[in-house]
């Protein structure tokens, strides 16, 4: 398996989890409002507001967390580019970038890689670039060593 397709399968699986965390949240978040409803004769809803607000960010995080693997679904890992585009590995000076969606640090193989969106301020920078290209982030100035 090469370094892209590791890359993108630790992505899916980072975003496996959160969909699963997100159902398990939205599920005991339900059991609870629940059991607020069948406890609750007086009509006072202080609690299951609450609850209620906490449901609908878990179900939009949920749905974020889908609308990310159906993104990684469309990610080439065959796909061979002298630019810097969607499911590249590209290396600096400074740092390496897998882009692919904003998953964060990934430790593979003793090298370092942050899994970032095309969209990101430093996808953004990156994206359609070739080697030898430099700009500055964060008061680093990056050089493009390599595009994989």
């Amino acid at each position: 398996m090469t370094t892209k397709q590791r890359l993108l399968q630790i992505c899916n699986e980072r975003v496996d989890k959160r969909i699963n965390d997100y159902k398990e949240e939205i599920n005991l978040i339900k059991e609870s409002i629940e059991s607020t409803d069948k406890g609750n004769s007086e009509g006072d809803d202080s609690g299951s507001g609450k609850l209620l607000n906490d449901l609908e960010k878990n179900m939009s995080y949920l749905n974020d967390a889908k609308k990310t693997k159906e993104y990684l679904s469309n990610i080439k890992t065959n796909v061979e580019s002298k630019e810097a585009m969607l499911g590249n590995i590209v290396k600096t000076n400074v740092m390496n970038f897998y882009i692919a969606s904003s998953i964060g640090k990934i430790e593979l193989d003793n090298d370092v890689f942050y899994a970032i969106s095309v969209n990101s301020p430093i996808g953004q920078l990156l994206i359609n670039k070739p080697v030898n290209t430099s700009f500055e982030f964060n008061q680093n100035k990056h050089v493009i060593t390599e595009i994989i």
